[in-house]
């Protein structure tokens, strides 16, 4: 695949532009995913799975799991992403994971 590499500075540089315009507080184009705090024990329950089927469903440890549910841990980045997804649409997260 052959890049032209006028239109990747451009690209790239659009990127930079809107996260500095982010930082410094302006509305511009940049889109910002947030994800909120969530209940790990809740979305499990919700799909009525026990600790070991949901850990071996999405890929976490049971101790991992078992550690958000007390609250003595909180999943960030990439697991909170999966968790927020799992708590809104979890039959689809299920049927892309099991194809």
């Amino acid at each position: 695949m052959v890049i032209n590499m006028s239109s990747a500075f451009t690209s790239i540089k659009q990127g930079l532009d809107e996260a500095i315009e982010y930082s410094n507080g302006q509305a511009g184009k940049a889109i910002v995913h947030e994800f909120g705090p969530v209940e790990v024990k809740k979305i499990r329950s919700k799909l009525g799975m026990s600790q070991n089927e949901f850990a071996s469903a999405f890929g976490i440890s049971v101790s991992t799991l078992r550690h958000w549910e007390r609250g003595d841990r909180a999943p960030h980045g990439p697991a909170l992403v999966l968790l927020n997804v799992v708590s809104k649409e979890p039959q689809a997260v299920l049927k892309a994971l099991s194809a």
